[in-house]
């Protein structure tokens, strides 16, 4: 089964980033309530600046921010705009202010794409 993942990129400034986790996890709740399969948020651990494109240039990053990735797993795009529908209106969601938001949302990107190719590990019985 291919999955439809929704990838989001923001910048967060460094002295945000507690707040910024507390709306992660209030967001990973709410993903997952109306439906999403997975929700991953990430901290940029090892992103070098490149001489063309990067994470931190796509974002215009400061020195003050680091660089955050999410992603979000539905089982099919109409799947991902009904969970998204549902989650936009959710009370935890409709009354954010965009002004008050722990990053700059106007740096912020994303997008949702098809998988083409998955592998996952799989667990091998232990020997006895």
């Amino acid at each position: 089964m291919k999955y439809f993942i929704d990838s989001i990129v923001i910048p967060v400034p460094k002295a945000k980033r507690a707040a910024y986790l507390r709306l992660a996890r209030v967001a990973s709740k709410v993903w997952i309530e109306h439906g999403a399969l997975e929700y991953h948020e990430c901290i940029a651990d090892d992103v070098p600046r490149g001489k063309r494109t990067s994470f931190p240039r796509s974002v215009q990053l400061k020195s003050s921010e680091t660089v955050w990735i999410s992603w979000i797993v539905y089982r099919s795009r109409r799947h991902r705009d009904r969970v998204n529908a549902e989650v936009m209106k959710d009370a935890r969601f409709a009354q954010m202010n965009p002004k008050t938001l722990p990053f700059d949302a106007k740096r912020m990107f994303y997008g949702g794409f098809v998988e083409v190719v998955s592998r996952r590990r799989v667990k091998q019985r232990a020997k006895h």
